[in-house]
């Protein structure tokens, strides 16, 4: 059995948040109890703005738009559309490599970004996928990470800007982070870049980097049924 990848949504079929994470509580109970192996949803959400546990009263919308409050680590973010929205259901094979696990993802797209001609890279203190600011400037966020791990099976996952309007982020703190920007592959690379443009690529770099450290089996675990 590999990583299964469902592209469930995108332009102009955009998926609503609750819907999806409705979807994701669901095959994670599956994988939990053995019944599913790993499963990565990909997909374009409708507008929404959804806050992490890790939210501040001023990090919310400056105009009064509702927010969805979820079980993820992290701050305050966006999803909408031009944005591809990964969300891995998989076991870890080790209970201990959530921060592996973080890694990878960040690694996966920043291979994704490089293959646009994009220098993205990791900055220290802080967590996501960044395009350095030079001469002064501004860092600049490209992709969002905000994870939940419970019995070893992962939840929640990435948001990568590709052509997606950055104007709802000026509304907001995003992820508490205020001394940086956001940016997408699109304005980085001054073409269109859509998610389905990207689709192939992140599902090859998740599949490949993903694989070593996940348990590709429908497998019961060890008390996992009670």
């Amino acid at each position: 059995m590999t990583i299964k990848f469902e592209r469930i949504g995108h332009a102009p079929e955009l998926v609503d948040y609750r819907v999806a994470w409705d979807m994701q509580r669901q095959v994670h109970k599956e994988v939990t109890e053995g019944d599913s192996g790993p499963v990565v949803f990909l997909l374009e959400h409708a507008a929404v703005y959804t806050a992490g546990r890790r939210t501040e009263p001023e990090d919310l919308p400056v105009d009064g738009t509702p927010v969805i409050d979820v079980d993820r680590g992290g701050k305050l973010t966006w999803h909408g559309p031009g944005q591809l929205v990964g969300y891995p259901i998989v076991r870890l094979s080790d209970m201990k490599g959530i921060r592996e696990y973080v890694s990878i993802l960040e690694e996966a797209l920043i291979n994704v970004a490089l293959g646009y001609g994009i220098a993205a890279t990791r900055i220290k203190g802080r967590s996501g996928v960044w395009v350095a600011g030079t001469d002064g400037g501004q860092d600049r966020k490209l992709a969002a990470i905000g994870i939940r791990v419970d019995h070893g099976v992962t939840m929640h996952g990435f948001a990568l800007n590709c052509s997606n309007d950055l104007a709802p982020y000026a509304q907001i703190i995003p992820c508490g982070i205020t001394d940086a920007g956001v940016t997408s592959i699109s304005l980085e690379t001054g073409t269109t870049v859509t998610p389905a443009d990207v689709l192939d690529s992140v599902e090859q770099e998740l599949d490949a980097l993903l694989s070593p450290i996940v348990s590709l089996t429908a497998t019961t675990p060890e008390g996992a049924r009670s």
